[in-house]
């Protein structure tokens, strides 16, 4: 058996999850430029053994190895199932199989997740409720349910005398590297990118998880994706101001552009907000990372989308990104559409109608044949203007 690290949390609380390095890809969707992890922890009381999460698989004999350095895993008594998703509950049948005594500690909505996608038998299923604990002699775990973040079986374990939470997915990041998040420098820039990519969406959810942990002491977060928050006021603070939907004076700019018309559209833009003192966050879509684009939406408050026309309608990567945008549910108030064509037009309207039913306000959208004018770029100054009152008002 290899030498594996096993990192110590409290006193008889351990990380023993595994990191991947290689990995770059995730729900075939979200680029991971730095990996990821998938943290796992095991929690040895006086009357019982208990695993909180497990790992992607690929990686049970890791974890098993792990768990051999502190005890023997047939010792296990529960295995706690935060979240059913396979990259924390790939390894279940794994360590059910070799910890014969252990139970899955869920919520009812996982148990059922638990059934179909790990073939886990009702009666080694013990189901909890919200707020419900369970005592191992020296230590006593809660749970707390904590649905939609990100799927609806979700929940937190928190420990009630080492003040650590475990929060699965909550304040995570897609990071193979580091050990404590107040050693990694750029740490809220990958935890804003992992919020973007996963939970915003789920921010009114997320306020009310938020509401329920309020009241508990926190020492640790222990994340099942990246560095663990010794230091938990960073990313609590963090996730309040992005659960709120807070934004800045700042603009993304999403845009493709095949004969140069759309880029000179857009970087026209670009100079008329810069010269407001409008941040911008430029993003090429023919050449960006989805995941800093989602990062950026996260507190942007308007969105310049560039879409040339193709066949008919807006080009493909334009409407990708329309629907990203109102699929991730963005805090963005405002947007402008900037399109040009050949020989035939549609691109604005079909982004019209792409964000249609989302709560936003288009402040301008202009749709140029061929390379704009100078009375098109005018206009363009004119919507920009426009565009930078919006986002000054009330500011």
């Amino acid at each position: 058996m290899r030498e594996r690290s096993v990192m110590k949390l409290a006193e008889n609380v351990h990380w023993v999850g595994a990191r991947d390095w290689n990995r770059r890809l995730f729900d075939a969707l979200i680029p991971l430029p730095k990996g990821t992890s998938y943290n796992a922890y095991l929690i040895i009381g006086e009357t019982g053994k208990v695993l909180i999460d497990t790992v992607n698989p690929g990686f049970e004999k890791e974890l098993e190895e792990k768990i051999r350095t502190v005890t023997s895993p047939e010792e296990l008594y529960y295995i706690v199932m935060n979240h059913a998703e396979p990259d924390h509950a790939g390894a279940i049948p794994y360590i059910m199989k070799i910890s014969p005594k252990a139970k899955l500690v869920t919520t009812s909505r996982g148990a059922k997740m638990a059934q179909v996608f790990y073939h886990v038998p009702q009666e080694r299923i013990k189901i909890i409720a919200d707020n419900e604990t369970i005592s191992l002699g020296d230590k006593t775990l809660r749970f707390i349910e904590a649905p939609m973040l990100h799927w609806p079986e979700t929940m937190f374990t928190y420990i009630e005398e080492d003040e650590i939470l475990f929060p699965c997915d909550f304040f995570g990041a897609h990071l193979a590297g580091g050990v404590y998040s107040d050693e990694v420098e750029d740490l809220l820039v990958h935890a804003q990118r992992y919020w973007g990519e996963i939970m915003m969406p789920f921010r009114a959810m997320a306020q009310k998880a938020l509401e329920k942990i309020a009241g508990l002491n926190i020492k640790v977060i222990a994340p099942s994706h990246g560095p663990i928050h010794r230091k938990p006021e960073l990313i609590l603070n963090a996730y309040k101001r992005w659960a709120a939907g807070e934004t800045r004076q700042k603009v993304v700019i999403a845009y493709v552009s095949m004969w140069n018309s759309t880029d000179s559209m857009v970087k026209q833009m670009a100079e008329t907000l810069a010269a407001e003192g409008i941040e911008l966050a430029f993003h090429n879509l023919a050449i960006t990372d989805i995941g800093d684009l989602a990062k950026d939406l996260v507190d942007s408050k308007a969105i310049v989308l560039g879409a040339p026309t193709v066949l008919g309608g807006a080009h493909p990567l334009a409407v990708y990104a329309a629907y990203l945008f109102k699929a991730l549910r963005p805090p963005t108030k405002f947007a402008v559409i900037l399109s040009s064509y050949g020989w035939g037009g549609g691109a604005v309207k079909q982004v019209q109608e792409l964000l249609s039913g989302f709560k936003i306000e288009v402040v301008g959208a202009l749709e140029v044949n061929g390379p704009p004018t100078e009375e098109n770029m005018k206009q363009i100054v004119d919507i920009g203007k426009s565009l930078v009152n919006k986002i000054k008002e009330g500011a």
